[in-house]
């Protein structure tokens, strides 16, 4: 089994400071809350930045800021979102790839996303598959149900993807997959062997999806984006906070927590 790579979500696009007043915004709050995510155990950061009135950006020049203060403190791996905020176009969520972080998301698939629909159209799919390809960044396959891996599979026989790829289930998003341990065993029993994952449960399914993800071999993703909470009604003090408890239930389940280059061999970034 591969050591634990913890994937921090810090910022997303929905949560704002009226959810949780310990939210970063600026990119030098987000470079801070970085460090201190990766002094605690986490080896990658998947990045949403915002404007200072906490508005969800996809602009290059934030992004590039916001980057450059986080390798300035670490050598976290870097995963932009190419999500952004719904309703956004292809041509506003691409923005952060035309700068070559190590990696970003490429979400396969449309899906219902609480009141909205998080639009990714055959187009979309091969666009941004195309643009990380030209550009050298490796993706994240986002998952939101399952037909989305037969998606992704299908740019790799369009020769748009390469395997063995990296995925990552987000779980719990109402009108995506729920967030069950039978619809976890599901997905990561219907990927390709050799290929890795990731899960991101939401909301209260953070921890029990994360648990699971260690004694299975995968690897696990917590942060604000996805859960503001530390316990029930109890909001997280930090993203860090997150981080440590998913690093004490490693720790308990003998599972070995990957650095940052550890992680880049893992994932085949190096």
């Amino acid at each position: 089994m591969d050591k634990l790579i913890i994937t921090v979500a810090m910022i997303g696009a929905e949560v704002t400071r009226e959810h949780n007043p310990n939210l970063p915004v600026t990119p030098g709050e987000i470079a801070d809350a970085a460090y201190v995510c990766y002094k605690a155990g986490a080896s990658m950061v998947h990045l949403h930045v915002r404007e200072d009135d906490q508005t969800p950006t996809q602009s290059g020049d934030r992004f590039r800021e916001t980057i450059e203060k986080i390798k300035a403190k670490c050598n976290i791996i870097i995963q932009v979102s190419t999500g952004g905020a719904v309703g956004m176009t292809a041509e506003e969520r691409l923005q952060p790839v035309y700068l070559k972080p190590e990696m970003a998301t490429l979400s396969t698939g449309s899906v219902n996303f609480g009141d909205d629909v998080f639009l990714n159209p055959p187009s979309y799919l091969e666009e941004f598959a195309r643009v990380m390809k030209e550009n050298g960044v490796r993706p994240e396959i986002e998952v939101f149900d399952v037909g989305m891996i037969n998606n992704a599979l299908q740019l790799v026989k369009n020769g748009l993807l390469e395997e063995p790829l990296h995925y990552d289930f987000v779980m719990g998003v109402p009108g995506g997959i729920p967030g069950t341990l039978k619809n976890l065993l599901h997905l990561a029993e219907s990927i390709p062997a050799g290929s890795t994952w990731t899960v991101a449960g939401m909301g209260r399914f953070e921890l029990p999806l994360g648990t699971a993800a260690i004694i299975m071999g995968g690897h696990v993703r917590v942060g604000f984006e996805d859960n503001i909470y530390y316990d029930k009604g109890v909001l997280a003090q930090s993203n860090a906070q997150l981080v440590e408890r998913i690093v004490r239930v490693a720790e308990i389940h003998s599972r070995p927590v990957a650095n940052p280059d550890e992680a880049r061999k893992i994932l085949r970034l190096t």
